[in-house]
């Protein structure tokens, strides 16, 4: 997949979820992005934050992961990338990559 960017005609905005229970906030999906985004409304990340993100990705190793919360640091967990929602929501500008 290309870089990701905000998504324009063509894309699409849905969410995830198993028969299990794993599921996932959004899902942004289109001719040049595919991006899983959990949102948790917490200070700092835990390992059970990350565990549907970890499943998506092996479901869908292509997609780019994901997750915004509301503490201040950028994190880089395994293939999950963890942004303060603050940050997230500054980067997004159309016609330009996501983070």
């Amino acid at each position: 997949m290309a870089a990701g960017r905000v998504p324009r005609a063509g894309s699409a905005l849905s969410f995830w979820r198993t028969r299990a229970g794993s599921e996932i906030d959004f899902v942004l999906y289109g001719p040049d992005l595919f991006w899983a985004l959990e949102v948790e409304h917490a200070q700092r990340v835990r390992p059970a934050d990350l565990r549907s993100l970890k499943r998506f990705a092996r479901d869908y190793p292509e997609a780019r992961t994901r997750l915004a919360y509301l503490g201040d640091e950028r994190l880089q967990i395994e293939d999950i990338l963890c942004l303060p929602v603050a940050e997230l929501l500054r980067t997004i500008v159309p016609g330009t990559p996501l983070p």
